[in-house]
């Protein structure tokens, strides 16, 4: 295979990627509002793109196939170990949730402080019916003029 062929579907397959890149780069521009462990898996699809969209270019400039081979296996390596922290910081996050979790049970329910959720459903289920109902009678009697 060529070059100008490997680099057309690299760059065609990383333009369709953007499934994946561009969440990842709305999960960094969020900043503090999303977890470190969610940061720092975007920075790795990031990276990981990036070094395709690279790839394509080397793919193109380069004579020789080892250029991008070893910019592909460094890439690799380096989203490789960005995501690998990611996953251990999203278990310690995990872990801190269970523990603070495990605080708020040992804090007593205040009791009745509103209505029930079925309370609440059957509500809203009256509310749908009666409408509809009106709907339905509405409609049937300006069918009939």
């Amino acid at each position: 295979m060529s070059h100008p062929v490997a680099a057309l579907g690299t760059a065609l397959v990383t333009a369709a990627g953007c499934v994946w890149y561009l969440p990842a780069v709305a999960d960094l521009r969020a900043g503090a509002d999303r977890p470190d462990s969610r940061r720092t898996a975007a920075v790795a699809c990031v990276t990981g793109w990036g070094s395709a969209g690279v790839l394509a270019v080397l793919l193109l400039v380069a004579e020789t196939w080892w250029t991008p081979g070893a910019a592909a296996v460094t890439a690799a390596a380096c989203t490789a170990a960005v995501r690998l922290r990611s996953a251990t910081q999203r278990r310690r996050e995990a872990r801190e949730a269970v523990r603070l979790w495990a605080q708020l049970r040992h804090a007593r329910p205040r009791a009745g402080v509103g209505p029930s959720r079925s309370v609440v459903a059957a509500s809203v289920c009256a509310v749908v019916a009666v409408v509809g109902l009106l709907l339905v009678v509405g409609h049937g009697l300006s069918g009939r003029s």
